[in-house]
């Protein structure tokens, strides 16, 4: 079989490029492999570059939101808001006697709560206490002492 035949020559043929077809498949492979390495790469480096962006915009917004206006002056005020303008007038007395309404509200309220919490620490007095009986007793005495004394003549 030293002679080579057709058929045997096919077959190293179809050995040759079927080996050839294997490693372009694998090239092939490999290079979709490496391409989808470097595309996740590629969004990861978007990503990132992405989010110090938005970082960075959000902090140079807080630190803007920090930065208080500068009051204006005097002058300022008084060149924006003339004294002799009515409606700022009647404005800014509709608002003020709306702060003084609220604010008697709110001590209205204060004051009822604190009648409501005397009424409630009233009635948590037991009255027979004999504790209590005695400080009452001594209390008494004490006033009528007070009582004989200041009535009767010097």
């Amino acid at each position: 079989m030293g002679c080579n035949t057709s058929s045997e020559s096919k077959t190293k043929k179809e050995e040759q490029a079927q080996s050839q077809d294997n490693e372009t498949n694998k090239t092939s492979e490999e290079k979709q492999n490496e391409d989808k390495a470097s595309e996740e790469q590629a969004a990861t480096k978007i990503q990132a570059a992405f989010r110090g962006h938005k970082t960075r915009k959000s902090m140079s917004m807080k630190t803007a939101k920090n930065q208080p206006e500068p009051e204006p002056t005097r002058a300022e005020l008084e060149a924006e808001f003339r004294a002799d303008d009515k409606e700022l007038c009647n404005a800014a007395t509709k608002i003020q006697a709306s702060f003084r309404g609220h604010q008697a509200r709110k001590q209205t309220q204060v004051e009822k709560d604190k009648e409501q919490q005397d009424k409630e620490d009233i009635e948590k007095i037991d009255l027979t206490d004999p504790e209590l009986n005695k400080a009452a007793t001594k209390i008494q005495a004490s006033f009528r002492g007070h009582k004989v004394r200041k009535d009767v003549p010097n």
